[in-house]
Parts: C-alpha cells; structure tokens; sequence
C-alpha cells in the first residue's frame, strides 16, 4: 500500500487540492467594482455640496499655505499683512462711505433714504425746536419749504438739488421772495456743511418764510412783462 500505487494516489491528491486558482485580472477588478459599487458602502458618503466644499476649502487652505511661504516670516508674516489690509479697506470705508452715499449728490438738500412731505419734514423740525437742536430744525424747516414747493409744482420734485438751486429756481416763480429765500439757503449750507450752529432766530425766520411762502400766489411766466405792455 506504501508503494507505487501510494505515490500515484498522493500525487492525484496533491494536484487535485494544492493547486492555485488563477483568476484574471480584469475580471477580478470588475468584480471588485461591482461589490464596492452597491449603496451599503456608501451611505456615509458626503453629499456633492459637501464634496464641492471641502475642495474649496482644501484650495484656499493652499492657497494660503502657497502665501505663507512667500510671506516674509512665513505664516506670522501673513498675519501682519492680512491685517494691514483690512485696516486700509476699514480705512478706505470710513473715508469714502459705502456706495448708496458716496453716489448722493455732495451738498444735495435731501437725504437718500426716501422721499418725506412736507408735513412730515415740518413736524420733524418742530420736534428739533422743542428740544432745543436748532441746527437739526433749521435743516428740516428748509427740507419742508423744498418739499411744498415741489408739492405745489412750483418746482420740479429732482433728486439732488442743492439748497442754492432751489432757491434760484423758487424766486422766479415767487420773485417777492427771492432774497429771502436765497438768505434761508444759505442758512441752511452754513449749518449742514459749513460747520456753523444755528440759534433759535434763524429757526423762527424760516418758519416765518415757510408760512408766507406757503400762502403766496406765484408769478406766471410772462405776466410781468402783459403787464409792463
């Protein structure tokens, strides 16, 4: 039994158990593939906004990496300069206001943040009045003489006209008070851009000229001169 026959027998043994399977290798990696490919591997998978931002940050995190190293003193150096840029952009900010301001006319009469009537403009001087701010009443009783004159189409309602404007153009219609109206806008630029204070007798003589204004008959172009003929 340990003789030839027990060879040839442990030789058919051996080759029928001990060899290896050779799989290919493309199909090997397909099957790979297709096992990594079913939805139980990857349900913990970030989503593809989390995909987009985690390659966004991971560039500016080398962006930044790329600029420490060219910044002298490397990521302490970068520090500095990013600080001194936001005190020239905080700088530049405070210098020039934000865009809705800087495009307001520099002297314009009204604010930007809306159009107000004239009762509301008068009501707010009044209020400036009583407590005594006659630099802000003054600003506002002139806001309302603007504002009626506009409303009663004795003037054309134009976004950023200046108080000196208003005042020439007002005078043609109601020529009686041209002086004192040019005398009220130029009240009106010394105490908003000229840095002067205003007293209660300057704020009482443009209340005075709003009621007049508001109760004078404007002159019709041309009657001057039918009447003159």
């Amino acid at each position: 039994m340990s003789g030839a026959g027990g060879t040839t027998a442990a030789r058919q043994a051996t080759g029928a158990g001990d060899i290896p399977v050779d799989t290919p290798r493309v199909p090997a990696r397909e099957a790979a593939e297709s096992e990594l490919s079913k939805p139980m591997y990857h349900e913990n998978d970030p989503n593809i906004l989390q995909r987009g931002l985690n390659h966004f940050w991971d560039w500016v995190a080398g962006v930044f990496d790329a600029a420490a190293g060219a910044a002298p003193g490397g990521p302490a150096g970068l520090a500095v300069l990013a600080l001194i840029l936001i005190g020239l952009a905080a700088a530049l900010w405070w210098r020039l206001g934000s865009p809705q301001r800087s495009s307001r006319t520099p002297d314009a009469l009204f604010e930007s943040d809306g159009p107000r009537s004239a009762a509301q403009h008068r009501a707010t001087a009044e209020a400036h009045a009583a407590a005594l701010r006659w630099t802000e009443a003054v600003q506002e009783r002139m806001r309302a003489i603007v504002r009626s004159l506009e409303e009663r189409a004795l003037l054309d309602p134009r976004p950023g006209r200046t108080a000196d404007e208003a005042a020439t153009e007002a005078g043609r219609a109601l020529p009686g008070h041209a002086t004192r109206l040019r005398s009220a806008a130029r009240d009106f630029d010394d105490v908003t851009y000229g840095g002067r204070t205003a007293g209660q007798p300057t704020y009482l003589a443009l209340r005075t000229l709003d009621t007049e204004l508001d109760e004078a008959k404007p002159v019709l172009p041309g009657a001057s001169r039918g009447a003159a003929g």
